[in-house]
């Protein structure tokens, strides 16, 4: 065999494993992409059935709908003391945290620790563990769901504080994007912090036990409604273990505006957070008693 020879057969097999490989690489990502398309679909299947029992449940409507409300005129009106000092003292703005913190940690809680407190009593997980949708999956659809319906109310305690209070000068666009960001991200904490109270409580009733235990202290100690500097000093490396914290000096330097490093930097805090405890929940959801 001549040189020319060998040297064209050498340049053939380069050629076909060139070929084997990229055809390799198309259907590992051909495959991929499908796995993905089915995961998305099973997490839109079971985010639909959510919502669909969110809304035939009316006391779950109420409570997420309409009892922030009652909070902003409770505090935001009535108490508010204004000029004269004491607790309510501060401009409207300055609170909108705290509420937004009411529903974001209360509602996730309680709906999503009772969801899966309620699917294993009904031994559901038993039946899900038999399909292809993953704890992960699961939790994710019901964090997504919690992320509209909590949003919305969101949205309509913002109207309903403006209506009755004054929130100064509207944030920047960069500023609502941030508060749209810190919603998103400290929802889906709350929700994977209620789906691992759900796993650990042995009821349902111990589910709302253990969160209200665990959020309202956290709703007023984490520099919300009181400021930490009115805080004994044994409290403030409580007060910096919370991450609500983070969520409340975020969401209030984002309103505020000229203080994007430090919504940045809270925001970050809150994503390492959430990182951490949706793993941590997802991985110890009772699949399989």
């Amino acid at each position: 065999m001549t040189a020319a020879e060998t040297g064209g057969t050498d340049e053939t097999a380069a050629a076909a494993e060139t070929a084997a490989a990229v055809e390799t690489r198309e259907t590992a990502d051909g495959s991929q992409t499908r796995g993905l398309a089915e995961a998305a679909r099973r997490v839109r299947a079971e985010a639909v059935a959510e919502t669909r029992a969110f809304l035939r449940r009316r006391t779950a409507v109420f409570f997420t709908f309409f009892f922030p409300v009652f909070i902003v005129l409770i505090f935001g009106v009535l108490v508010k003391t204004g000029a004269t000092g004491g607790l309510f003292s501060r401009p409207d703005a300055y609170y909108l945290p705290a509420y937004l913190g009411v529903v974001v940690v209360l509602t996730p809680l309680s709906r999503v620790g009772s969801t899966v407190a309620r699917n294993r009593a009904s031994r559901r997980f038993e039946k899900l563990a038999t399909t292809p949708l993953s704890r992960l999956e699961w939790l994710s659809a019901h964090a997504a769901v919690n992320v509209a319906l909590i949003g919305l109310a969101g949205v309509l305690l913002v109207g309903v504080l403006a209506a009755v209070g004054d929130l100064g000068a509207a944030p920047s666009l960069g500023g609502d994007a941030l508060v749209v960001a810190f919603l998103v991200v400290g929802i889906a904490l709350f929700c994977g912090l209620g789906s691992l109270i759900g796993s650990l409580a042995d009821s349902e009733d111990g589910v709302i036990a253990a969160s209200n235990a665990v959020g309202i202290p956290m709703v007023l100690l984490a520099d919300t409604f009181v400021p930490a500097s009115r805080l004994p000093a044994a409290l403030r490396p409580v007060v910096d273990a919370l991450p609500l914290t983070y969520f409340a000096r975020g969401v209030r330097a984002a309103v505020a505006g000229g203080q994007l490093p430090t919504a940045l930097s809270d925001l970050a805090i809150l994503c390492g957070f959430a990182v951490a405890l949706f793993a941590l929940s997802a991985r110890l959801l009772p699949w399989r008693e």
